[in-house]
């Protein structure tokens, strides 16, 4: 075992409890919170490459976590059939009939990543370290930069993409004004 990897374990070990607390808020269920801790554990192992020394080693956790447990949910959301209780009895949603369009959420995150990388680099550098998990303290260490700077800079960003992505919220709903 190299010395990176033991290190990566030392911290992973030391963030075990954390972990716990968040998959508990997600689940609200103490096995589903066993698995998804071990999922999170195995996942970040198995992509430690992934992870660059130095930055928030919690946030990228989180983020792991997060995405398992939305993924968990939509499977298992997706898994559930409904029967109509007329005469006639049908499959509601049953997946064999379901065809998924993966294409439109290509364009979508094309989009997304296209807007993002268009940003002037200090609103770049400062939203996508937000995204990652970064708190507004860490990030203003991190830059060296007063506090009220990270959070003009997030805010700022956020407009600039709510603006470029506009068609998007008009398309689900949402306007400018609740994004």
């Amino acid at each position: 075992m190299t010395k990176l990897t033991a290190d990566f374990n030392k911290l992973m070990v030391h963030e075990l409890q954390p972990l716990r607390n968040y998959a508990l808020s997600l689940t609200h269920n103490m096995d589903d919170t066993k698995d998804l801790v071990q999922e999170t554990l195995l996942k970040a192992l198995r992509y430690k490459d992934k992870f660059a020394e130095g930055t928030n080693l919690r946030g990228w956790l989180y983020t792991i976590m997060k995405n398992n447990f939305i993924n968990n949910y939509r499977r298992d959301a997706k898994r559930n059939t409904f029967l109509d209780s007329t005469d006639n009895t049908y499959f509601i949603d049953l997946p064999s009939h379901r065809v998924d369009n993966d294409a439109e959420l290509k364009f979508i995150r094309k989009d997304l990543e296209e807007a993002i990388d268009s940003l002037p680099l200090e609103l770049k550098i400062t939203f996508t370290m937000n995204v990652e998990g970064y708190k507004y303290h860490e990030i203003a260490e991190e830059l060296n930069i007063p506090i009220g700077t990270v959070k003009t800079r997030i805010f700022v960003a956020r407009r600039i993409l709510r603006e470029q992505l506009a068609s998007y919220g008009n398309e689900f709903g949402m306007s400018a004004m609740n994004a």
